[in-house]
């Protein structure tokens, strides 16, 4: 039976490819005519693409066409680095192509009468203060860097995201290596991400940034992600481990995450996009930009709605940025961002029971929970260049966010919480008289950032330093009010907490270089300040701790092809400050931070032209992981300490573009991401924090939410006419929701194995002209259905979503 399941599901999907590339309209471009000796001479027509020095495609690259006469043609390069001269004459021209961050190049190039023309431009990166001027907001941002850095990266740019129309952030990071991303409501507004082993539940355990800035409420005292930008605000996405990442903070384990946002075009240009699907699914998004003498300005705007993958879940969001950048001379750049996210969802923070998933796995008894967000952010980056050795790069940034939450039970266990609510009675009176709580939440964020690189050579010794220090204040408002009904939107006040963190923290980083080698000790401190107060007591309580964090990595790059890296650092997560300050008594809880040595080996690797292969060996031990005092987190109560963990395992990432190397006029591709963690293990004499089973020991079982194997693979392929076709599946590995390591499910939904699963997503882009584009997706091709979380009890996959639309640019 498996093996006549695989057999359909690859006749099915042949069938999908054998429909969209029967698309109409791939008729090749028809030419003007130039005159001479009394003949018409049939026009030409150049095309090509922009790369990087890997081979990589760049977007947004200005293209200028010159003829000996002085007419000119202008274009800019799209999400897959193409650009493209219809209707020229026959002749002799000059080309020239400027992106930010690379070193304008020109070009000669002659158009043949009556044919197309290719041309790849190759672009190089500028000076390295040039870069870290132009591209403040970006974490990994020259090729030299990229060559001397001793860790692993990732690197997700607008054309693969365009491509592939990417609907959730977890679709999106899932193409990188070592990322387990857990999907919650089903329309990705909520990713649940953990890097190499550790738990992905609210994306704790990683620090995410947006710009180079912090992302999170509150990274210090509440590093828990229940609100996240939606995926299309963003051009490029940048992942960061190993031992480069104790530059950044506070969370210094897994890995950085840093979204950056699209910079003002150097002339107007905008765009507007519309796509709908099934499941109430509606995606506008429109954004604009151009430059006025010194002064660069982007604005952008999405809605978007949707069913998520129950019944009774929906969402609306409203999503808009902006981003305005004004140079002062030559050495001075100003970097205004403004956004606002508003989302409405009809939303329940309970899974299902075993007995509930059975008869329907897509049902939401929870009808009346509601999710309510606010959110605005605000920065300013002043980028400085004192000297051509010296760039200061200072940030100051503000957000508040509310979120209100009201619901009526926090997980499968209560149906539904009658601590809340006694006179409930029961399942039976859920939607009549049983009470909801409301979970009201509010947090005000400020920080200040000096960073600085210097650059200087000493007896051909290259030596870079990064260093700064930054200053971080949250403060969190945390009520809850129980209600009397099922849409009540006040109640009895039984929560009224404010809680106070103030962190300072400071790090430097020295970058030594000669030759091929290169060495990169770093330093950093951590200082944080926890404050808690509970009104309905009137107590309070007061802590602090001090953290050093110290890394050294190397790296061997012998030409631009391969780098060969190796590192150790310090892991590091502070606790939040509901678990460091009791409520009730104000006294220190006993409760150590996260503290890890992680160790990292591996390789970035251009084999051949348009053939990209990296990899890595990674290593993680844990002193202490703090885990949920009972099961997963989902009840609510405090943390303690769960001692040593140890995670080990392999990634990989390759890519391969023929195009690049066959000099065909079509590209076929292919990108492999996959993790193989075969130790992922609680160490030493270790007991569950399962209630019930606490003298039961857990020492060498599998950490839960920690899948042995992890593999995205994409084939596609791309015609001369720009239409491109793309495959992907997605495999994740099965998993344990418990310490005990559970196979059979508990009544509750919340132990139990989650089998592994593997899903299949497609889309097809057509750009019917050189402004127009259509595009069709659909994720989940076989409707698969599969349990992703247990936590709170059993959430499902997403359903099949079948999605098309249109984008204009102008």
């Amino acid at each position: 039976m498996y093996l006549l399941g695989t057999a359909r599901s690859v006749l099915q999907v042949g069938i999908l490819i054998s429909l969209l590339s029967c698309l109409p309209g791939l008729a090749a471009a028809q030419g003007g005519a130039a005159v001479e000796g009394g003949l018409a001479l049939p026009a030409g027509l150049l095309s090509g693409r922009a790369l990087d020095p890997s081979g990589a495609v760049v977007p947004g690259v200005t293209v200028v066409l010159r003829a000996a006469d002085g007419q000119t043609w202008t274009t800019v390069t799209d999400a897959a680095g193409r650009f493209a001269f219809a209707r020229v004459p026959p002749g002799g021209f000059t080309l020239t192509a400027d992106g930010a961050g690379f070193t304008p190049v020109l070009r000669e190039v002659r158009i043949a009468p009556g044919q197309e023309t290719r041309l790849d431009v190759s672009l190089e990166i500028s000076g390295l203060a040039e870069v870290v001027v132009v591209a403040p907001d970006r974490i990994i941002a020259s090729a030299d860097l990229t060559r001397r850095l001793p860790g692993s990266m990732d690197i997700l740019d607008l054309a693969l995201l365009e491509n592939n129309r990417i609907l959730t952030t977890g679709e999106a990071l899932r193409k990188a290596s070592g990322v387990h991303v857990r999907e919650e409501e089903g329309l990705g507004l909520r990713p649940n991400i953990g890097i190499r082993g550790l738990n992905p539940t609210r994306s704790s355990r990683v620090l995410l940034l947006e710009d180079g800035i912090p992302l999170a409420y509150a990274p210090y005292g509440d590093n828990a992600a229940y609100y996240h930008p939606p995926i299309e605000r963003f051009e490029r996405v940048e992942l960061l481990k190993g031992a480069g990442q104790i530059a950044y903070g506070p969370m210094t384990v897994g890995g950085v995450i840093n979204y950056v946002t699209p910079a003002p075009p150097g002339r107007s240009r905008g765009s507007v996009l519309v796509t709908g699907g099934n499941r109430d699914y509606l995606n506008a998004q429109g954004g604009w930009g151009t430059t006025f003498g010194r002064t660069g300005i982007q604005l952008d705007g999405l809605r978007k709605q949707g069913d998520g993958a129950r019944e009774n879940v929906s969402s609306t969001m409203h999503d808009l940025t902006g981003k305005v950048v004004t140079r002062a001379g030559d050495r001075h750049i100003l970097t205004i961002r403004g956004s606002y996210y508003g989302e409405d969802s009809n939303l329940t923070y309970s899974g299902l029971r075993e007995d509930e998933y059975h008869a329907n796995p897509r049902q939401n008894p929870f009808r009346n929970d509601f999710f309510y967000v606010d959110r605005y952010g605000s920065s300013l980056t002043h980028a400085f260049t004192i000297s051509p050795a010296l760039v200061a790069t200072t940030s100051v940034y503000t957000s508040t966010f509310r979120r209100h939450w009201w619901r009526q039970s926090s997980n499968s266990a209560q149906r539904p919480n009658d601590a809340a609510d006694p006179a409930c009675g029961g399942m039976a009176n859920l939607n009549t008289t049983c009470g909801n709580e409301g979970r009201l939440r509010r947090y005000v964020v400020w920080g200040v950032e000096p960073r600085f690189r210097a650059s200087n050579r000493f007896a051909g010794l290259m030596s870079d330093t990064d260093f700064g220090v930054r200053v971080h204040v949250e403060d969190q408002e945390r009520r809850q009010e129980n209600g009397t009904t099922p849409t009540a939107r006040s109640g009895t006040l039984v929560e009224n907490n404010e809680r106070q963190n103030v962190a300072l923290s400071g790090f430097v980083q020295n970058r030594f270089a000669r030759g091929p080698w290169s060495v990169t000790p770093g330093l950093r401190l951590e200082r944080v300040e926890y404050e808690r107060t509970n009104r309905l007591l009137n107590v309070a309580g007061r802590t602090d701790l001090i953290e050093i964090i110290p890394g050294i990595g190397t790296a061997y790059s012998p030409d631009a092809r391969y780098t060969m890296f190796a590192g150790v650092h310090r892991g590091f997560t502070p606790p939040r400050t509901e678990d460091i300050i009791n409520n009730t008594t104000g006294g220190a809880v006993d409760l150590d931070p996260e503290r890890s040595w992680n160790y990292e080996v591996g390789v970035r690797s251009r084999l051949l032209t348009g053939v990209q292969v990296d990899g890595a060996f990674f290593r993680m031990d844990y002193e202490n992981q703090v885990i949920p005092a009972t099961l997963a987190g989902g009840i609510g109560s405090t943390l303690t300490n769960a001692g040593a963990t140890t995670h080990q395992g392999v990634e990989l990432s390759s890519r391969v573009d023929s195009a690049i190397w066959s000099g065909t006029g079509y590209n076929v591709y292919a990108r492999v991401a996959y993790t193989w963690l075969p130790v992922a293990e609680f160490e030493g004499t270790r007991f569950s924090s399962v209630p019930g089973f606490g003298s039961t020991p857990v020492g060498g079982n599998r950490l839960p939410y920690a899948p042995e194997h992890l593999l995205t693979a994409g084939v596609g392929f791309t015609a001369r006419t720009g239409l491109d076709l793309n495959l992907e599946a997605v495999l994740t590995g099965e998993q344990f929701a418990d310490d005990l390591n559970t196979v059979v499910p508990s009544p509750d939904g919340q132990r139990g194995l989650l089998p592994a699963y593997t899903l299949w997503n497609a889309a097809v882009n057509y750009p019917a002209s050189r402004r127009l584009t259509l595009f069709a997706a659909v994720k989940n091709f076989f409707d698969r259905t599969a349990i992703v979380d247990r936590s709170r009890g059993i959430l499902p996959t997403a359903p099949r979503m079948i999605q098309a639309g249109v984008k204009l640019a102008f």
